[in-house]
């Protein structure tokens, strides 16, 4: 089997065996087991507490004493063991502590599985500018994938997406034990600093107006990113409850059409040097902003009826730039505007108030609001109601970001930007 295959396999399954259950956990914590918005939000915030600490952990476990691969294995099993134990938990309180320790395990394989693949593909020759790419869009592939078996599987509502998860998580566990070794560089200095081991030297960064506004902006935006991960199928599957459309296609293959989402992804990531070249890192960023209250907009929208259908998948198609135009816009600013000394913790930092920081704040906080304000007299969720609230202040934040943050386009900067 080739390096470039067995790569293929990893990547497919990494992002496999988070597909299965990451869109479709919504639909089983509020329509199946009927429990709050706020105890929802709670479980699901735990994506974001993992990724504010275990990635710099692991990647200081990897850098000094063990194999990327083996860790990557291990962290990959123990995964699996816990979404094993999901379907035995009846209980939000204990499936918060379930959800976070699976998610400790998980959130840094993701940075683990790329640098696994630098590794190897740098060592055997390759031009990884050129390959790397065609390995990692295997892994929305298999994103994609898993939402499909859980949907057809009958699994959406249920704990069976979880056992799928399992599954290709232990699969790959043990698969990574037979990839090429990975030892510890030791790049980190024995006499490194806590911050520098930490990669927490990017911090003076908020020193610096425009980088403090520019991450403070990250954050709010993170805030909106898994939004519609949390509630979109959790949403669609709600129309069930509506006589003329619990047996509509919208309902029946609710998570089939929101994977519309990741494809919308894998297209719009090609358009991206070219939206930098011609527009600029600030109007790119904005343009996502701009697409994020589409993106809710639209599903405000959405019902089972045609026009509704039709709502629902064009929120679907400006997934694509929503998600990837702010997040690798928003890199190049970070490694375009930094320190060479401190770019790789700059991007760490840039990652941390996205993705962790937060999208931490969006869960908890969306949760609350929504158990608080959006609950109607009968015990029915104001699904409209939430989306246009989403709406607005996503256009709130693009207004703000317009007005405030000032950046001079310089084409040189993105000449070289490739997808």
């Amino acid at each position: 089997m080739s390096i470039k295959l067995r790569l293929t396999i990893m990547s497919f399954l990494q992002f496999f065996v988070w597909g299965a259950w990451l869109i479709t956990i919504g639909t089983y914590c509020l329509n199946a087991k009927g429990w709050t918005f706020p105890q929802f939000g709670a479980i699901f915030s735990t994506l974001a507490l993992a990724s504010l600490f275990m990635p710099a952990l692991t990647g200081i476990i990897a850098d000094k004493w063990l194999n990327a691969e083996r860790l990557y294995g291990i962290l990959h099993i123990v995964y699996g063991l816990i979404l094993f134990y999901v379907p035995k938990v009846d209980d939000p309180g204990t499936l918060y502590y379930v959800i976070f320790g699976a998610m400790i395990c998980y959130m840094p394989t993701i940075s683990l599985s790329n640098s696994i693949a630098y590794t190897i593909l740098k060592r055997d020759g390759f031009d990884v500018v050129k390959v790397f790419p065609s390995i990692r869009v295997w892994g929305t592939i298999g994103f994609i994938v898993a939402m499909w078996c859980t949907n057809l599987s009958g699994s959406k509502d249920n704990s069976n997406q979880f056992i799928i998860g399992a599954i290709g998580a232990i699969i790959l566990g043990i698969f990574s034990f037979t990839l090429p070794k990975c030892p510890p560089p030791k790049s980190i200095a024995k006499d490194a600093g806590f911050a520098e081991q930490m990669g927490l030297q990017a911090f003076k960064l908020f020193g610096n107006y425009k980088m403090a506004l520019f991450f403070l902006f990250s954050m709010l935006l993170g805030a909106a990113l898994q939004l519609t991960n949390m509630y979109g199928d959790s949403f669609l599957t709600s129309f069930d409850k509506i006589e003329a459309f619990k047996d509509s296609f919208v309902v029946k293959y609710s998570t089939i059409i929101l994977s519309i989402s990741q494809m919308s992804e894998t297209l719009f990531i090609l358009t991206i040097p070219f939206f930098l070249k011609k527009f600029g890192i600030k109007k790119v960023m904005l343009f996502a902003m701009l697409a994020w209250v589409l993106r809710f907009g639209l599903f405000a929208y959405g019902d089972p009826t045609a026009m509704g259908t039709v709502h629902i998948i064009l929120s679907c198609i400006v997934y694509g730039m929503a998600f990837d135009f702010f997040n690798i816009s928003g890199s190049l600013f970070v490694e375009t505007s930094t320190d060479s000394s401190i770019r790789s913790s700059a991007q760490g930092l840039f990652m941390m108030m996205t993705n962790g920081v937060g999208a931490w704040l969006g869960s908890t906080v969306s949760g609350m609001v929504i158990g608080k304000y959006y609950i109607n007299a009968d015990g029915s969720s104001n699904w409209q109601g939430i989306w246009f609230a989403f709406a607005v202040y996503a256009l709130v934040i693009a207004i703000l970001f317009a007005v405030l943050f000032k950046h001079k386009h310089v084409p040189e900067e993105v000449a070289t930007v490739q997808h």
